[in-house]
């Protein structure tokens, strides 16, 4: 372990390269869209691809690979495969980064909208 600081230890270099893979998979907007879409709710790939707006064999992949990661679960429901985030912590970090980027790109374009309406 590393040293510490503020009560926390540096993470072992085996976290490091697991939390790295982890958000490397999650650096795909499409991966990234169904992470944030599966964190709201469960879901069979075919509504995953409506929502993310993607074909439904590129879904699948990107599905498969979050599965291999660990990121995702699923379970069989009759004929349908239903997918989840197992991991409460996943879900929420992926919540709390979208919704600050979603702010913080809000109140950015605010001034902007703000003048476009008055005129200015």
């Amino acid at each position: 372990m590393g040293e510490s600081v503020s009560g926390f230890e540096d993470p072992s270099a085996e976290v490091l390269a697991e939390a790295a893979a982890a958000f490397g998979l999650l650096a795909s907007p499409a991966r990234l869209h169904i992470m944030w879409a599966l964190s709201q709710r469960e879901s069979d790939v075919t509504h995953l691809a409506d929502r993310v707006g993607g074909a439904l064999p590129a879904v699948s992949q990107h599905l498969a690979k979050l599965k291999l990661a660990g990121l995702v679960r699923s379970r069989r429901e009759g004929r349908r495969q239903v997918y989840y985030v197992d991991d409460p912590d996943i879900a929420t970090v992926v919540r709390v980064m979208l919704g600050q980027l979603t702010v913080r790109s809000y109140q950015a374009s605010a001034p902007v909208d703000s003048l476009r309406r008055t005129g200015g």
